[in-house]
């Protein structure tokens, strides 16, 4: 049985079949058949298209989960290892920014209608207040607090990305309306990258540094991935990823790898402006170059981790738990983790515990927070007809 959809790329992923079986582009997944406002369905109305998965999106997801988890892995081992480290700073190039973009591709259609908001609430922000807590709970147990006490202007660790989605999805609809939206994206990014006066709240650097990710994903059609799944592309993709990663390995001892992650204004880092907004477009061009390279080589076809792609976002939040437990509890001290054949069990390890978490076992156990239908939590819509104010 196919999941329902989720307000996330993470998790959204569903289309309408056509009459000829393929996948209809552009279709939005959280618009039911009769969603449409103000519209109702006749008796004698054709049936609604049968639903489903498209296998490129899921198997995507499912690995740049896994690149998420390896990249945690392998911060440890970061100082005592310049090739982790290269691979480290690979990684991070672009498996946040892939994310972003397969979000804002299925947000192309977000127009604030009743049912999408209703799943931007309970597939995203209750999830949000969910692992918040549940993560300063996990912190104060472990000795990394001396208090309880749960922030939610403070995204930590990896829930930045549930507050950065719900706010993007939000601007969705602007996104539609501007000439040009990712010049526009591009040009905030770049200011909220030389403003140091920003602020903490909300991780808003970082949103808005992302942002033209997102909005680049809106732009985008189903024939702009078809480009990058040909096989000249593949091919193609092979001397471009091997270079990077022989950069990534050249730059580990000259480039402050904060830049990866978004979250800092150039001052913050220690150059001038101006450094900062050259930085930030190299950094854009560079992730996209990698972004279209990793998607060249996901496959098209199911595989057998095509059904993990829905529960992508379990696995993102759960295994920040022993990611930090990883570090609090010294497991990385051990020295036979610092050898290579160490790094290669840490690595294997780190893929086989996120596939897990991906599982439809815990999907089915933990859906009840990560996708509570919460029905009690909304009013009624409106009958057809009924006057304003009244509901069914």
């Amino acid at each position: 049985m196919t999941p329902p959809s989720h307000s996330s790329a993470l998790q959204d992923n569903e289309r309408p079949a056509t009459a000829e079986g393929t996948a209809t582009p552009g279709h939005d997944p959280a618009r039911s058949p009769a969603g449409a406002p103000g519209g109702t369905q006749a008796e004698s109305a054709p049936p609604p298209p049968a639903m489903h998965r498209d296998a490129f999106f899921d198997n995507a997801k499912y690995l740049a989960i896994v690149l998420v988890a390896l990249g945690h892995a392998w911060e440890p081992l970061y100082a005592g290892s310049r090739s982790a480290a290269a691979l480290y700073i690979f990684v991070y190039a672009f498996h946040m920014p892939a994310f972003t973009v397969i979000s804002g591709y299925f947000s192309r259609s977000f127009e604030m209608r009743r049912n999408q908001l209703q799943r931007l609430v309970t597939g995203v922000a209750v999830p949000y207040i969910v692992f918040q807590t549940a993560y300063a709970a996990f912190r104060y147990w472990a000795g990394d607090r001396p208090d309880f006490s749960v922030d939610l202007t403070d995204p930590w660790f990896l829930t930045w990305f549930l507050v950065a989605l719900f706010l993007w999805r939000l601007t969705a609809p602007l996104w539609r309306i501007v000439r040009w939206p990712v010049p526009l994206a591009l040009a905030i990014a770049l200011a909220a990258s030389v403003s140091p006066d920003l602020g903490s709240g909300l991780d808003l650097q970082r949103v808005l540094q992302f942002l033209p990710f997102f909005v680049l994903g809106m732009s985008l059609k189903a024939e702009h991935f078809q480009l990058v799944r040909r096989r000249a592309a593949r091919i193609a993709a092979v001397p471009v990823l091997v270079a990077a990663l022989a950069f990534a390995y050249w730059a580990v001892p000259r480039m402050n790898d904060a830049w990866f992650y978004h979250s800092d204004s150039a001052q913050h880092l220690g150059v001038p402006w101006w450094c900062g907004i050259l930085m930030q477009l190299a950094m854009f061009g560079c992730s996209l170059v990698l972004t279209a390279c990793f998607l060249a080589w996901v496959p098209g076809r199911r595989t057998w981790c095509t059904a993990l792609g829905a529960g992508t976002l379990y696995g993102y939040l759960l295994h920040g738990f022993l990611a930090k437990a990883s570090r609090w509890w010294d497991w990385y001290d051990a020295d036979w983790i610092h050898t290579p054949w160490g790094a290669l069990a840490v690595t294997l390890l780190a893929a086989v515990i996120v596939t897990l978490l991906c599982t439809p076992p815990v999907q089915r156990a933990l859906r009840f927070v990560m996708e509570p239908k919460m029905t009690w939590a909304f009013r009624k819509e409106p009958s057809p007809g009924a006057p304003p104010g009244r509901t069914a």
